[in-house]
């Protein structure tokens, strides 16, 4: 297989990281549709069993497909290595739960995807992991004094979904590194195309590749991707990464791995037993995706900058929510993060309400009402009765999601169509 010469550039990674043909070997990565590999020699096949060599066994561990897709997405993010899972909310769980156990601590954002709050707030609370939640405009110092002994990671998103507040990596990377844990952001809504978390010392990074690296609705899917530089050992709070594994004869993942130590974990020991993988077929089709996805990603963020700024001057608008306008109180960090966008997705309140609110997601003609985001395609949706609608109305305050809010995820359409559709809605919402 030919190798890819030195390049930094995202739009080439896209197209040409991961697979790389060689002679007489097909031009487009093939689809390995087999859950099982023929080895000659038991002999090998055992030493794969016990990681003393790479290879592929069994696709629920490893499959030659999704190697070539987590190979290209570690390379757009800066990572040593990936793993891609069967959901978003499947990569945040092994993400943390890689991490922590019975008896340990995160320290979360407030303002994160509703699923992944109830995640921390409600299922990993029976399983013996507590959360504290801070907003992410909380001071250093506040951050720090949600801090446990027994704390074990902080996670925030990049820019959070739907309340699209721009994470302060500096300050949270800095809380997190002074008590000895990782930082792991949810990069979903940026991509590595707009934003690259560990140039701004993140360590672990997950995303929802169901949406824009997907971009086109079709397929579930998630991905970690680990940076390689969290030193596990001189933290001292990780005995899973720097203590012997008896499920895999004493095996010791910092000794054996070195920066490689937590991505090996995460799939050697829980893809392992939680069977969370991604399947051929939709690695197959987010390559396709993600071949696209500095152009798409491009005209999203203009499309979205043109929709904020309509709404901001439109008189049947009571509120405008996007990182772009000057008037986010997020503009200065976005733009010291992510110059070139944030995402593609803008929030904002009708005058009325929820009634109004409803009224004009009924009148879109263009854009459809999906409980998805950041697609090709223009949709909305209300998520304080949907995607956040287990949060009590003191916790969506707290996630900064008035009640009245719709999360518009402006797509790549002409943007005298998508305006024109906002128009006449905004005006039947009045009616």
């Amino acid at each position: 297989m030919s190798q890819l010469p030195p390049t930094d550039h995202i739009e080439t990674l896209c197209l040409q990281a991961g697979w790389r043909p060689g002679n007489g070997e097909p031009h487009v990565m093939p689809i390995y549709q087999s859950t099982t590999f023929h080895y000659d020699s038991s002999e090998q096949m055992a030493r794969l069993f016990d990681l003393a060599e790479p290879g592929f066994f069994y696709t629920r561990l490893g499959n030659p497909t999704l190697d070539y897709v987590e190979k290209k997405i570690a390379a757009l993010e800066g990572g040593i290595g990936a793993m891609l899972t069967s959901s978003g909310q499947a990569a945040s769980f092994l993400a943390v739960f890689n991490l922590l156990g019975a008896g340990d601590h995160l320290v979360a954002s407030s303002a994160i995807y509703g699923g992944t709050f109830n995640l921390f707030a409600v299922t990993m609370k029976r399983m013996g992991i507590e959360t504290t939640f801070v907003p992410p405009s909380a001071s250093a110092d506040e951050i720090a004094a949600a801090f446990r002994p027994n704390t074990r990671a902080l996670f925030a998103e990049s820019v959070t979904n739907p309340s699209l507040e721009v994470a302060d990596f500096a300050k949270l990377s800095t809380v997190a590194h002074a008590h000895g844990v990782p930082l792991v952001i949810d990069n979903t809504f940026p991509t590595p195309a707009l934003c690259r978390p560990f140039e701004h010392g993140a360590d672990i990074v997950v995303h929802s590749t169901t949406k824009y690296m997907d971009g086109h609705a079709q397929t579930t899917g998630g991905v970690i991707v680990d940076s390689g530089r969290f030193d596990w050992k001189a933290s001292g709070k990780y005995p899973g990464l720097t203590e012997p594994d008896p499920s895999y004869h004493g095996l010791v993942y910092t000794d054996a791995f070195g920066p490689s130590a937590y991505i090996v974990k995460a799939r050697a020991q829980l893809m392992r037993d939680l069977g969370t993988a991604q399947t051929p077929l939709a690695a197959y089709v987010l390559n396709l995706g993600l071949e696209t996805l500095p152009l798409r990603m491009e005209r999203h963020v203009r499309n979205a900058l043109a929709v904020a700024e309509f709404l901001e001057n439109h008189p049947r608008v009571a509120w405008v929510n996007h990182p772009g306008l000057p008037s986010s109180p997020y503009h200065a960090l976005a733009q010291k993060y992510m110059p070139r966008g944030t995402c593609g997705v803008v929030s904002f309140g009708v005058k009325g309400g929820r009634a109004a609110a409803t009224k004009l997601m009924d009148s879109m003609r263009l854009g459809a009402i999906l409980t998805h985001v950041a697609d090709a395609r223009t949709c909305l949706l209300h998520p304080a009765s949907t995607t956040h609608r287990q949060l009590t109305d003191e916790q969506l305050a707290a996630a900064g999601i008035p009640a009245d809010l719709i999360r518009l995820s402006v797509g790549i359409e002409h943007i005298d169509d998508i305006l024109a559709d906002l128009a006449q809605a905004l005006e039947k919402s009045a009616q």
